[in-house]
């Protein structure tokens, strides 16, 4: 007989969707779904991810094509930034490597959290003040997780960088992007052209703790 708890966990569809959920590098331009059912899940997955005092600041731009590549591409935003700040001396190459990997993928979610909201809540509470810029990061936190696995759901692989601060002004000015919106995260994603490999976990007993 199988074990009942085994048999509820395996009949969780969340759980399954968040065991599915992988950092995929390994990405190419020949995904298997629509351009619409992708900005659709993602749309959905941020209409449903909760926010402190359901204030809703998380904000995303999606690239597509030209658009995805003048972020990644040879020459594009993400290496100017990058090439400004290199250490005299010091290859390029391994940043390239990576850069190129980003830019084979079919497009890029941009994270970011509008900072304005923030600021209207804290006059609004000014008990929590110095809380809401914390939750804010709470807020893109669980976006970004929730696009994440949606995306999963699909078949579109993904993984999140962080070339903020870096590259902000520039985002902000060739994407024309509020300058109340704080950039927070980037997402390459694509079809999958090879899996992620076997992931290491730490003991589950070292990380929750049980009371009563």
């Amino acid at each position: 007989m199988a074990n009942t708890h085994e048999s509820v966990l395996t009949s969780n569809e969340f759980l399954q969707a968040a065991k599915k959920r992988r950092t995929i590098y390994a990405l190419d331009k020949a995904i298997k779904v629509s351009k619409e059912e992708i900005i659709e899940t993602i749309q959905q997955a941020v209409k449903y991810a909760p926010s402190a005092f359901n204030s809703q600041t998380a904000r995303v731009v999606i690239l597509f094509g030209q658009e995805h590549e003048k972020l990644w591409g040879e020459g594009g935003i993400a290496e100017k930034a990058i090439r400004a700040v290199l250490p005299e001396g010091q290859s390029f190459d391994g940043t390239a490597q990576k850069l190129a990997s980003f830019n084979a993928g079919a497009g890029t979610i941009l994270f970011f959290e509008d900072t304005s909201v923030v600021k209207k809540l804290q006059e609004q509470f000014p008990l929590y003040a110095d809380n809401f810029p914390v939750w804010s990061e709470h807020s893109t936190g669980i976006t970004q997780y929730a696009v994440w696995t949606a995306l999963s759901e699909i078949g579109i692989g993904a993984s999140l960088q962080h070339y903020n601060p870096l590259i902000d002004e520039a985002v902000q000015n060739e994407f024309y992007v509020p300058a109340s919106w704080k950039l927070r995260g980037q997402m390459p994603f694509g079809n999958i052209a090879a899996p992620a490999g076997e992931k290491q976990f730490q003991p589950i007993e070292e990380r929750v703790k049980v009371i009563g």
